[in-house]
């Protein structure tokens, strides 16, 4: 189980584990809930260059088309096939097997982002 205190999160609903310059970056159990069953994901190419902020991929539902945003500023390193193959990992374990892609980053952690106390209370 992952130690959801030790990851930083965004507005938006993603989560960022941090491992030196590389961060693995997924959606929340709480987007996950919301999309309901994940049935594709369109994910970025490894060594895109992704901006914070900016759209970087797709999660589509049986309920809704979700946009993927970048949380921070850098390459993509690695995508998770796993789960475009069987989107439905990122309903079962958003945040083990159901990450979506590691990004090298520019510079630090953008401003901004929430520990998991304040996520909770953005979510309640």
């Amino acid at each position: 189980m992952t130690d959801l205190t030790a990851l930083s999160y965004t507005s938006e609903h993603e989560w960022i584990a941090l491992d030196g310059d590389i961060a693995t970056v997924g959606i929340t159990d709480f987007a996950a809930e919301k999309l309901g069953d994940v049935v594709f994901v369109d994910l970025p190419s490894a060594d895109a260059a992704v901006a914070s902020g900016d759209v970087c991929g797709e999660i589509e539902s049986t309920k809704s088309v979700g946009e993927l945003y970048a949380p921070l500023d850098g390459t993509v390193v690695e995508v998770n096939d796993a789960v475009v193959d069987d989107p439905s990992l990122v309903n079962a374990d958003p945040f083990g097997d159901g990450w979506l892609v590691k990004i090298r980053i520019d510079g630090g952690l953008p401003d901004g982002l929430l520990d998991r106390a304040a996520y909770e209370e953005l979510t309640a």
